[in-house]
């Protein structure tokens, strides 16, 4: 029997049942560094922190209950470092591959603790990843941490990050207290917001080994059904982004337009063939247009202007419809004008090995799970059905509510203000046991584990 550090509040009377194992007391206090003994018999130190300990028999399965008390309660004793990376990452934003601050805030925490960190993960400088137990079951948390251009973290992957830093130390904890061979790992994701971080990680392998990957998203309370603390099957959109550039010929207004070859033309006739596409094309789809670069002088017909456009629709194959419509709209425009056109995907600019954001697959078992830990919780979660990964192992990506007016959604200055309030970091870790729960379910039920991944076949 093995002595190892717990999260459950114990007094001198305190018994815990292990299943087979008798009765046992405890109070006997562990010191930070004390060494616990790992299933394969390798000591490792146990990042639990406790006040006093409970003696676990490290060879069988501790019961549900128990694992249930240790992932509610850890979290406590780590609250206020959760909320420093809260408020540092939220406070200094960082753009797509840039969030080095955020990266190294993040792993220090976790290095603090003891946990094994590896930094600049997987040929990405602002990559990390960190594991704890043993086995061939493997659940990873994703953290996102990037912000956007001008508004900061508008999208609220502060509170992304801290929602899955607190899921995985409190499977770690349950983990610890058990012999059950499973891993639970951390992934710190880059360049969500358009750089495709999850795309090149897939692609480096981050994944290969992981059989089921969770996150949480925040949005505004509008999206989100009346009622409800949040969505467990959330959906998205496939995306995509191109670059389009129009050469023609410069030439002055004044003396010679008819020498000219205008390129703001072509630009303007491909914004208004798109607009009259959308009416042709299904309400949930989407697609976007702005002219970048527009000319400069108005008595100079334009040689040069750049375009960039964004779809967005339910799966893959209508994006690759919608992509060849689209890009006929711009054909068209260069053929009417006598324009040279250049197509620049920016997915594959960014050498990304796909040139479009999937769409979210998620795994009605591992959403049902989480829909129900939540309901312990005493928080409804509507359980209606990330993108590429959740085409390539099972995935849960739900969504929580955190409080916002009425129109005060992601990518808007409120929504920055809003990310950063009390009430959203507790919705964050409230979300957080949920997944935790799920998680520790996953790595300790075989029958689970094996509906989960049918379904994932089933949906592939």
């Amino acid at each position: 029997m093995t002595l190892i550090r717990s999260t459950l509040p114990v007094t001198e009377s305190t018994a815990v049942q292990n299943q087979d194992m008798t009765l046992i007391r405890s109070t006997l206090l562990v010191a930070e560094s004390a060494p616990v003994q790992n299933q394969d018999t390798t000591l490792v130190h146990s990042t639990l922190p406790v006040t006093e300990s409970v003696a676990v028999q490290n060879h069988d399965s501790i019961s549900y209950d128990i694992a249930k008390a240790i992932i509610f309660n850890n979290i406590d004793n780590h609250d206020a470092d959760l909320q420093g990376i809260n408020h540092r990452i939220h406070a200094n934003p960082e753009l797509c591959y840039e969030k080095f601050q955020a990266h190294d805030n993040l792993a220090n925490f976790l290095e603090s603790h003891n946990f094994t960190v590896t930094r600049h993960a997987y040929g990405l400088p602002t990559a990390f990843s960190a594991e704890f137990g043993s086995g061939a079951r493997v659940l990873t948390f994703c953290a996102e941490y990037d912000a956007l251009p001008g508004i900061g973290h508008a999208c609220g992957h502060n509170l992304i990050a801290v929602s899955s830093v607190a899921s995985f130390l409190r499977v770690a904890a349950a983990l610890a207290a058990s012999s059950i061979p499973g891993r639970v790992g951390l992934l710190g994701t880059p360049a969500e917001e358009g750089g495709g971080g999850k795309i090149k990680l897939i692609d480096a392998g981050a994944f290969s080994d992981v059989d089921a990957s969770m996150m949480i998203h925040p949005v505004g309370k509008d999206a989100i059904p009346a009622g409800a603390a949040g969505v467990a099957y959330g959906t998205c959109l496939t995306g995509q982004i191109g670059n389009v550039e129009f050469t023609g010929k410069a030439a002055h207004c004044g003396t010679a337009p008819w020498e000219g070859i205008n390129a703001l033309n072509a630009a303007t006739l491909a914004y208004s063939a798109i607009g009259m596409l959308r009416q042709q094309i299904r309400p949930e789809n989407r697609i976007g247009i702005v002219i970048k670069e527009g000319g400069e002088k108005s008595n100079i017909t334009t040689p040069h202007t750049t375009v960039e456009y964004s779809i967005r629709t339910r799966t893959l194959k209508e994006a690759k419809s919608m992509k060849a419509r689209v890009e006929n709209c711009f054909r068209g425009a260069s053929l009417a004008t006598g324009c040279e056109v250049v197509f620049k995907d920016v997915y594959v600019m960014l050498e990304l090995t796909m040139d479009v954001y999937a769409d979210l697959r998620s795994n009605e078992t591992l959403c049902t799970e989480f829909t129900s830990a939540m309901s312990e919780l005493g928080e409804k979660y509507h359980n209606d059905i990330a993108r590429n990964v959740s085409h390539v192992v099972p995935t849960f990506h739900g969504l929580f509510a955190i409080a916002a007016e009425k129109g005060e959604a992601n990518h808007t200055p409120d929504f920055t203000r809003i990310a950063i309030s009390d009430e959203a970091y507790r919705s964050a870790i409230s979300a957080a046991k949920g997944m935790a729960i799920t998680g520790w379910k996953f790595l300790a039920d075989d029958s689970l584990a094996e509906s989960i991944l049918l379904d994932f076949k089933t949906m592939n």
